[in-house]
């Protein structure tokens, strides 16, 4: 596990700031959704995702410890609108990974929680990814990939790989949908593309609170 903590604070204090933050931006979630959404979309939406309703309700006892600031989905909701590139420049979406439950992050290289939190991400990749999971990190870093490359490559990051979005589309979206207020923020989505659970702020993913919370929503 590492043992750096971002911007040294104490973990138990690090993760009372980041549920705050993830109960603030769950509640604004339902706001957004149940104000913006047609009566034809949230029936088609309430079909898709009603299981992953019931399966977060299961995820509840596994959002603990350093992983205490996931908040669970409470009503059915699909993660869509969200396009960014890979490291050879292809066009991808969310449902590029359809049929993986998907830890999906969001960083930059200005953000000093997310540099803190990349390698803990690129070991949940290594112990945890599979073709049922995989940690989907995505630079919103402006410009060309030449930064956050060479960050990568400096901390020795390599079971991520390099997904970026230098327009900061997802953010917005995601901003938009009451999911993100600052950054890192993290989203935890079922195979299907149906939201699961939601943070703002970093978390210990190299923990096994967190490998945990992955084999749970998983089922391995």
């Amino acid at each position: 596990m590492t043992e750096k903590r971002p911007l040294g604070l104490p973990s138990a204090k690090l993760v009372a700031i980041a549920a705050v933050a993830g109960i603030l931006a769950g509640a604004a979630a339902v706001y957004v959704k149940q104000t913006m959404s047609g009566n034809g979309e949230v029936a088609a939406e309430t079909a898709q995702c009603q299981g992953a309703v019931q399966k977060a309700d299961t995820l509840k006892p596994f959002t603990s410890g350093q992983v205490a600031a996931m908040v669970a989905a409470t009503g059915p909701r699909t993660i869509t609108g969200l396009s960014f590139k890979d490291a050879s420049d292809k066009d991808m979406t969310l449902a590029d990974f359809s049929g993986k439950t998907v830890l999906l992050n969001l960083w930059a290289t200005w953000c000093v929680p997310c540099r803190e939190e990349m390698p803990a991400l690129d070991a949940l990749q290594k112990a945890e990814g599979s073709d049922k999971f995989q940690v989907l990190a995505i630079n919103i870093d402006t410009g060309n990939a030449d930064k956050p490359k060479a960050f990568l490559d400096e901390i020795g990051v390599n079971a991520l790989g390099l997904y970026r979005d230098a327009s900061m589309g997802v953010f917005n979206v995601m901003k938009k949908e009451g999911l993100a207020f600052g950054l890192p923020v993290t989203l935890l989505i079922d195979e299907k593309g149906c939201l699961l659970g939601s943070m703002n702020g970093p978390a210990a993913w190299d923990s096994e609170d967190a490998a945990k919370l992955v084999r749970a929503a998983t089922g391995t």
